[in-house]
């Protein structure tokens, strides 16, 4: 099982600090971790043939092969490797499901990302001028890309990290202008993309059930947003209307109807803007994904929702927020997963509970491409995959529950919003 980590393709790295392997490895397999480079030396996307971009996704392949031909001498099955990725981390993953040409991988699991989920407030194409952005945050004027870089491959990568953050420079995986004898990787828009290049593969994926709470609550109480303007920001970042107020003006007074109805906006809560977030940055994305997954010929899907809360909910614990708060955030499930460093003392028997069933779930998937392959004391029952026809998926709590289409009722609107409106993507070809 190789994992690729998240962080917004600006941060994140490998170690055991985050992604211990003792969880997992006692049910016999191997885990895998890897860096890739991340922020400007990772997805700097200049429209040069030195830097066409999406070099972080292109360490990862050279990773994937290594692993593919080397994995026998440390007693793993090159025909049975699992990728895995959690967040930015699976949005690459998915889009080596549509790019890579190579059979380097047999199952993948994805974690709250897709392709299509898009980070929320930043538009989909890069600066092309970023180097000589940097350069000039780092007191270096020139208007010269390969000056700008000569001098950012200088500065110290603290630094230069810095500054970049600094800097507000959007810096993530791009469409590449195509160079003759370059390695292009990512030549299509996210919405574009319609049928995946890797069909052989097993499918797990999934989501939390409170993927948004910290995101949106974070934002409106540091002052990064008014909730009075969530509905049209989130209509913005998403589509562009080409300066049609009328139609900009249809869509926001419609999504505000669905979600709010007549209420008073901004309740205490803040659950309608909660859950236009996560719809349309999370749910929505991958369940299209699965569609097109199903599409492409992939038939051996399984869907979850995290639902737990615990000590080892890793992102309300870093945000200090108290695990007696019901649901599960965006990356909660990734203390039940791995031996987190700093999580050494909680072992409670709920959250151990969940540890011994999410780790039978992956692992089982990882060895034989079903995580039920047969009912257990752990899982006493076994998960149906994903049909053209069915969308049924397990909720992983104390209780394990099986359940039909997730979120329905929302799903159902977006997916009509989207067959109405879907040609005003941002994240699809301008042609």
């Amino acid at each position: 099982m190789i994992y690729i980590f998240g962080g917004k393709f600006e941060y994140g790295y490998a170690g055991r600090y985050l992604y211990g392997p003792r969880f997992l490895v006692r049910h016999d397999i191997i885990l895998i971790t890897f860096n890739y480079r991340l922020g400007p030396y990772g997805f700097f996307c200049l429209n040069t043939f030195k830097v066409p971009g999406n070099q972080g996704l292109k360490d990862q392949i050279q990773a994937l092969r290594w692993i593919k031909d080397n994995i026998r001498y440390f007693g793993g099955e090159d025909s049975k490797i699992t990728v895995a990725g959690h967040s930015s981390g699976s949005m690459l993953l998915d889009y080596h499901q549509y790019f890579l040409q190579e059979q380097l991988y047999n199952r993948v699991i994805l974690q709250s990302g897709v392709a299509l989920s898009h980070d929320l407030y930043e538009d989909s194409d890069p600066d092309r001028d970023a180097s000589i952005k940097l350069a000039k945050q780092l007191n270096y004027s020139t208007h010269d890309i390969d000056d700008a870089l000569s001098f950012l491959n200088k500065v110290e990568p603290h630094e230069l990290i810095a500054a970049t953050r600094d800097s507000s420079l959007i810096v993530r995986p791009c469409v590449e202008k195509q160079f003759a004898n370059a390695n292009n990787y990512i030549t299509k828009y996210p919405a574009d993309l319609n049928t995946v290049s890797r069909r052989d593969v097993d499918v797990l994926i999934g989501i939390t059930n409170d993927e948004s709470y910290p995101y949106v609550i974070m934002d409106i109480e540091n002052g990064n947003i008014e909730c009075e303007d969530f509905v049209s920001l989130i209509l913005e970042t998403h589509f562009d209307f080409k300066n049609e107020s009328k139609v900009s003006n249809a869509m926001n007074n419609i999504v505000r109807l669905f979600y709010y109805g007549d209420d008073v906006q901004c309740a205490e809560n803040k659950r309608p803007e909660i859950n236009v977030h996560a719809d349309f940055v999370f749910h929505s994305p991958i369940l299209r994904t699965v569609r097109k997954y199903l599409e492409s010929g992939v038939d051996n899907t399984y869907f979850y929702m995290f639902s737990f809360a615990g000590e080892r909910n890793y992102f309300k614990d870093r945000l200090n927020v108290p695990f007696t708060i019901d649901g599960a955030f965006h990356a909660d499930e990734l203390g039940y997963l791995f031996d987190i460093s700093y999580m050494k003392e909680r072992f409670r028997d709920e959250d151990m509970l969940i540890v011994d069933r999410m780790t039978e779930l992956w692992t089982n998937f990882v060895k034989y491409g079903n995580p039920t392959p047969k009912p257990s004391k752990l899982i006493p029952l076994q998960w149906p995959r994903v049909t053209k026809d069915k969308l049924p998926y397990l909720e992983i709590n104390t209780e394990l529950r099986l359940g039909s289409r997730p979120m329905h009722e929302r799903m159902s609107f977006l997916d009509l919003l989207y067959k109405h409106i879907g040609h005003y993507q941002r994240w699809m070809s301008k042609d």
